[in-house]
């Protein structure tokens, strides 16, 4: 649980307001097994129908293309990616007419350019994971 701890302030106060953890479903259920000094868990279920989970009082999002916790692995993000992560979407959809490949139909292949990045590092801190 000290890990996580660290990692929550290690963000900056600015960003941590608007925090948010990121990790895959296997991670998440063993973070959910953590609990802090007292004995208290620190991942609490939204008391409300359609409430998210809190971790640490913030919000969390299950990402399954986040790795699973293993040796040297970063597999929790937390941080303010409304801030620190920029999404490019191309205006333009491109549609591609093929009158030929499955005759008597009509084939149309429609592609659209979506990209991403950290755009702000201080935004966002991952946990590194140790060799034990």
């Amino acid at each position: 649980g000290d890990a996580i701890v660290d990692l929550v302030y290690a963000l900056g106060a600015r960003y941590r307001a608007n925090g948010t953890f990121v990790m895959n479903s296997k991670t998440a259920g063993a973070v959910r097994k953590l609990k802090d000094s007292n004995g208290r868990f620190l991942w609490s279920d939204g008391l409300a129908a359609g409430e998210p989970s809190r971790l640490m009082g913030y919000g969390v999002v299950i990402a399954e293309d986040m790795p699973d916790i293993a040796a040297d692995s970063m597999s929790i993000a937390f941080g303010d990616f409304n801030t620190g992560y920029t999404i490019a979407e191309r205006p333009d959809t491109r549609i591609l007419r093929d009158p030929f490949s499955a005759k008597p139909n009509v084939l149309f292949y429609a592609t659209k350019r979506v990209g991403g990045d950290v755009s702000d590092f201080a935004a966002i801190k991952l946990l590194k994971f140790g060799t034990s």
